[in-house]
């Protein structure tokens, strides 16, 4: 049995009974939950190994990759630069970025590049991964690609393009990188532990990923054998040139190691960032309330960050999405705490969020890199925070 460390306040038990069914029955080998409620912490906990291969345990600080649940932190960092005057999000991102304007994107605003409208999810030609690494040249190549549809005529995930696009609009407003600007306005007011660009000192803490295939291959199936609901996605999935497989191909080559120092120690504000579950719940918490002193959006900016600026069927996703200025937003396979939460996941199951209605913040992150539908581990922790509100 795993051993669970950590601390769980008065009410929150089920939380603690989730996480460790996790561990008993749903395939975690390493992971951490945070929860705050009302601007302070009700859950801590972690468990389990860090390495799978050498068996380092789960630490209090271990650091964890969490993919796309980035994305969350990165939007958090334009919304304090529209909150401190210096970024509109209706004015074209050309305004900021003139060598956007190439190729008719001249009038796209910034907005569109958060809520993946922009049309810019592919490349017509994949940057080598280690210049995509150094920043520069995908910004580049993004600068000088043509839309892939009419931007704001439809919304499709820009799972990695999303990161150039919004980080260099940072980093042009702000003269910082999106790293260290996240580093400096909101990992170091919060005593986070959380990095976008990991220093080389903290590579020790870092918890190695490993993955979990899937028990079912439906793109080698027939397609009669494959459940009606199933059959759309698995053709985007068959077919190399649909934006399900383009999103994630524009680099060379298209997988990247995300395991790799190079790969972690780069910026990549759409997936590479490395953190606790306690960094992310503490983040979302401050976005929502007060946390020792520190608030990150006021109201105003809150509510205009999170209102709805795109949802329905989904061109990469090929199932139905619902995003706001940077954030997602609750739907019927992530419901989160309430209809008011917003915040993002990640691939293979980490999750933040924070649902203002209930003064929730939440942060999961784990080693064992699973998804689709037969991975629960997240939802059922949020079942188990929306068990103790009751």
């Amino acid at each position: 049995m795993t051993t669970i460390s950590g601390e769980v306040a008065d009410g929150f038990e089920p939380v603690r009974e989730a996480f460790a069914a996790n561990f008993a029955r749903h395939g975690d080998l390493g992971a951490a939950v945070c929860v705050y409620h009302d601007g302070r912490p009700v859950v801590d906990l972690w468990g389990g190994v860090a390495d799978p291969d050498t068996g380092r345990p789960w630490a209090r600080d271990t650091l964890q990759l969490v993919y796309s649940a980035t994305k969350g932190v990165t939007a958090t960092a334009m919304h304090l630069l529209v909150q401190r005057g210096g970024l509109d999000l209706d004015a074209p991102v050309a305004k900021y970025w003139p060598e956007f304007a190439a190729n008719g994107k001249e009038g796209i605003p910034v907005r569109w590049l958060l809520s993946h409208q922009a049309g810019l999810v592919a490349l017509d030609q994949p940057v080598p991964l280690a210049e995509a690494l150094a920043w520069q040249p995908m910004v580049a190549a993004l600068a000088a690609q043509r839309p892939q549809w009419t931007p704001g005529s439809t919304h499709g995930y820009h799972g990695r393009t999303w990161g150039w696009l919004v980080g260099e609009v940072i980093r042009r407003v702000s003269g910082r990188t999106p790293g260290r600007f996240v580093a400096d306005e909101i990992a170091a007011p919060l005593e986070l532990d959380f990095f976008i660009g990991l220093p080389a000192s903290e590579r020790d803490r870092v918890s190695r990923m490993t993955y979990q295939q899937p028990a079912v291959d439906f793109t080698a199936l027939p397609t009669a054998a494959i459940p009606a609901e199933l059959r759309e996605l698995v053709a985007a999935w068959r077919d190399p040139n649909s934006f399900s497989n383009r999103a994630f191909s524009v680099t060379d080559p298209a997988e990247i190691d995300f395991n790799s120092p190079e790969v972690q120690a780069a910026e990549l504000p759409a997936s590479n960032g490395i953190g606790t579950a306690r960094g992310l719940a503490r983040m979302y918490a401050a976005v929502i309330s007060d946390v020792d002193g520190v608030r990150l959006l006021t109201p105003e900016t809150l509510a205009s960050a999170t209102k709805e600026q795109a949802s329905g069927a989904d061109q990469v996703m090929v199932v139905p999405s619902r995003f706001s200025s940077g954030y997602m937003l609750p739907t019927e396979t992530n419901p989160m705490t309430g209809p008011n939460a917003f915040g993002h996941t990640g691939r293979g199951g980490s999750l933040g969020f924070a649902d203002p209605e209930h003064g929730i913040a939440f942060g999961y992150v784990m080693n064992h890199i699973i998804g689709g539908p037969d991975d629960v581990r997240a939802t059922s922790l949020v079942d188990a925070v929306r068990k103790s509100l009751k």
